[in-house]
């Protein structure tokens, strides 16, 4: 078997299991066929990268690409509080929950188009540095890579794949001016980003050159209209936008997008960046449909090629979600109710002391 069809397996594991996955524990689902060592070895040999991502999810990009379709980039974290601390596994700091957490910090391209969501590009946050913090005076470790430039990065590579998309999409952590330009000026498409109220901005051109710039949240702006500024660090103008809605707990939210493209209208400018919650979806199936959570891998190449079979495993589910109909979690409720009921016949032939149904002999001697 070729670590090629091995990964393939591998992925399957993932997505059947419902509990922690291990080498011993696919070995023993295949009864033997396949020794745990093997399996360890092939864990542990090359570590997949980005380009071995693409050229396992190009044919089905190339299948429903389209240039309607939006490339989503966006960061989340794999929590392993419990694993050794090493170049991936370490201390990040996640804005979902204010406070730093301990895990494997992720960057992925998504491409979204005709109801499908595919990863075609990665990024592991390595910490490879050490430094003193000056405020407190302990080591502590730092990518010698910045995010956005990680973020620059993945979006040029989706253009060298000739990936079909005209906007990005991506939070306010991204919404830097540097990234803007560099979508719009050097790769030559758009985007709809959100604001933090602290940004700079001019209400015209003229107010632009003579430095003439207002604090963002003190600019009065009605929702559901459109206006033309002129950001800080940025030469060409944006459309603004201001969304007024509800929160779950009942109180009132603000968001501020802007968007390099200025012939669309509010509707279009907010539709498109609805779009971009695809990739909440995509991390939580990644961490509890493709078991990317559940390993107990201690390195970094096999914790690496680990979630390469989970991303591997996320793609199979999104491909049986278009043909079945029923999405991620469902098609694992699906898996776990049929395995449920294999052990339930097994348990009521074992009481009975029926025969078993692959050997024909009896299960109690």
């Amino acid at each position: 078997m070729t670590d090629d069809e091995l990964f393939d397996l591998y992925s399957d594991y993932l997505i059947s299991s419902f509990g922690q996955t291990t080498a011993t524990g696919l070995s023993a689902l295949l009864d033997g066929q396949i020794s745990h060592d093997r399996i360890r070895r092939f864990l542990a040999g090359t570590p997949r990268t980005s380009a071995d991502l693409w050229h396992l999810v190009k044919p089905h990009v190339r299948a429903i690409q389209d240039a309607a379709g939006v490339l989503i980039i966006d960061d989340s974290i794999s929590e392993k509080p419990y694993t050794d601390e090493n170049d991936i596994i370490c201390w990040h700091y996640d804005h979902a929950q204010q406070r730093t957490v301990k895990g494997i910090n992720f960057i992925t391209a998504l491409y979204h188009c005709q109801e499908m969501s595919l990863p075609v590009g990665i990024t592991l946050v390595a910490k490879t540095e050490y430094y003193i913090d000056k405020k407190d005076g302990k080591q502590k470790r730092r990518s010698p890579i910045e995010k956005n430039v990680s973020f620059r990065a993945m979006v040029q590579q989706a253009v060298a794949n000739q990936i079909p998309f005209q906007y990005v999409l991506n939070d306010v952590w991204y919404a830097s001016a540097e990234n803007m330009c560099f979508i719009k000026e050097i790769v030559q498409k758009d985007f709809v980003m959100p604001l933090k109220t602290n940004r700079k901005i001019a209400l015209s051109a003229a107010d632009k050159r003579q430095g003439r710039y207002v604090s963002l949240g003190k600019l009065v702006i009605e929702p559901h209209t459109v206006r033309e500024i002129y950001l800080e660090g940025v030469a060409f103008p944006l459309l603004l936008v201001k969304q007024v809605f509800i929160n779950e707990d009942g109180s009132t939210g603000v968001q501020y997008l802007v968007t390099s493209d200025t012939k669309l209208t509010y509707g279009r400018i907010t539709t498109l960046y609805r779009k971009r919650w695809n990739v909440e979806p995509y991390h939580k199936s990644l961490k509890q449909n493709a078991a990317l959570e559940r390993s107990p891998t201690h390195t970094v190449t096999t914790q690496t090629n680990h979630l390469f079979g989970a991303l591997y495993g996320y793609i199979k589910l999104e491909r049986l979600k278009m043909t079945t109909s029923l999405n991620h979690f469902a098609l694992k409720s699906k898996l776990y109710a049929r395995a449920v009921r294999v052990a339930f016949d097994t348990l009521r032939e074992l009481q009975s002391g029926s025969s078993s149904p692959q050997t024909g002999e009896p299960m109690c001697a």
